[in-house]
């Protein structure tokens, strides 16, 4: 759980209107007040007298902080210690309450002091705070019901508009699916009742070669949200239905973009359908689109995992080579966070597999100087997959590499690579990189370029 860190302002004025004193949940310096009192007027959030919970059974409070664990409390009922709810809070003689198996903890390391004021305790006892931790467990169940109620309105709602879908068409079936997808994005209560009560079965026939794509974004963007099983993503690989979400990748939003890009990579995630099942040109340059486009950086990272997953097929590999990728990928690459930058060295590397991936690198001005300047800079796996990609390069043409690779200070970073505490495996690379240098320029210059003594420095 995490910790909770009510601002100290807040939390002197809920000391201040209980009547709580003390660093955490009172005892001391006031009276406190009696739970219903504080419930009824208003104190704590609550309406009315405590609520009973209507014949709902009671859980423990352990589980209701659990179910509630995102939510704000007040910082009364907050153990100092730990920072988190306190359910079995005790007082000491300071008038201090903490959480009592915190509290113990700290006498056992062998203090004697109280952890707040660190006063010396001249008595050692500890105090069992009922009426407190009967309103901390009034306050959380109150808090339980009301969010059950919401939980289980949410989930009517998604019922009734699974309903709805069956009977409307037209802009009435849109605001339907629109409100649908609003509420299974923000509830995932609404989420499991979707997928409990068939429907996937009725969102997937809404998608077919004649949906309209304000039909189809909304679908899409349902479908992204739910977990879908084998039967569904068999389902969504039908010709017409990719075809479809090509199409939209290509003309949608930038959020139907990324939501078409998300739900494709589902495919590839499952035994269901390989890459050359989904992929075709029309998907791999709108693929490229969404990866260019510097305005939305979720668009980027979703288009290049989803080409990385497609690259793992070799006729994948060759059209992705045949659309100009390469070229594009290698301008675009010192714009990326490392992130991206990770994902597309992974494309580049597996498109260097091939012949006419190697071509393209080379032919790219910029291939080797983007590359060089990546080495020891980001991270080690980025520093491996772009020395695999030097490495196919200048093996290719060494005579005409090995120049452009030196004057762009390859030599220097390969020495840094080598005298590093990187893996023996790259450090071999490095060193055979560097040797196919040496033996493709002139000796004198090579060793000038290296900047051999400032590098060791």
């Amino acid at each position: 759980m995490p910790m909770y860190q009510p601002s100290s302002g807040r939390r002197r004025e809920a000391d201040s209107e209980m009547g709580l004193g003390g660093g955490g949940g009172g005892g001391g310096g006031g009276q406190v007040l009696d739970v219903e009192t504080a419930v009824k007027d208003g104190i704590l959030g609550g309406g009315g007298l405590i609520c009973d919970g209507g014949g709902a059974e009671k859980l423990d409070l352990k589980e209701i902080v659990e179910e509630l664990e995102n939510i704000e409390v007040p910082s009364v009922f907050i153990c100092p210690i730990s920072l988190e709810p306190m359910r079995d809070p005790v007082t000491l003689c300071t008038g201090q309450t903490y959480e009592r198996s915190n509290i113990l903890k700290w006498f056992s390391l062998g203090h004697f002091t109280c952890p707040t004021t660190m006063q010396e305790l001249w008595d050692d006892s500890i105090t069992p705070n009922n009426t407190l931790h009967q309103l901390i467990y009034s306050w959380f169940w109150q808090k339980y019901l009301a969010m059950k109620k919401r939980s289980e309105d949410v989930q009517g709602r998604a019922l009734e508009l699974l309903d709805t879908l069956k009977k409307v068409k037209g802009q009435a079936r849109v605001r339907a699916l629109k409100e649908l997808r609003q509420v299974v994005t923000s509830n995932s209560s609404a989420k499991k009742t979707v997928e409990d009560n068939g429907g996937l079965g009725s969102i997937l026939s809404l998608l077919g070669p004649f949906t309209s794509h304000a039909v189809g974004s909304e679908v899409i963007g349902i479908l992204v949200n739910l977990d879908l099983d084998a039967e569904s993503r068999r389902n969504l690989v039908q010709p017409a239905k990719i075809s479809l979400m090509v199409d939209m990748l290509n003309e949608g939003s930038t959020e139907t973009k990324i939501n078409c890009t998300r739900l494709i990579e589902t495919f590839l995630d499952g035994d269901d359908c390989g890459a050359d099942t989904v992929s075709s040109f029309s998907l791999l340059v709108g693929l490229l689109r969404l990866i260019k486009e510097k305005k939305h950086p979720n668009g980027v990272l979703a288009g290049l995992r989803l080409l990385k997953a497609l690259c793992c097929q070799e006729p994948v590999r060759n059209s992705v080579v045949s659309i100009g990728a390469i070229p594009q990928l290698i301008e675009i690459l010192p714009n990326f966070d490392p992130e991206c930058l990770e994902l597309a060295l992974h494309v580049l590397d597996s498109l260097s597999s091939l012949s006419e991936g190697r071509v393209a690198l080379k032919d790219c001005p910029n291939t080797i100087p983007n590359l060089v300047k990546l080495l020891m800079r980001i991270s080690e796996s980025c520093t491996q997959l772009a020395l695999s990609i030097l490495w196919a390069v200048c093996k290719l043409a060494p005579e005409e590499c090995a120049s452009q690779a030196v004057e762009a200070g390859l030599a220097a970073k390969l020495l840094l690579v080598i005298q590093s505490g990187c893996n023996p495996v790259l450090k071999q690379r490095s060193a055979e990189l560097l040797k196919l240098c040496s033996l493709n320029y002139t000796a004198t210059l090579f060793i000038s370029k290296c900047k051999l003594t400032r590098t060791i420095q």
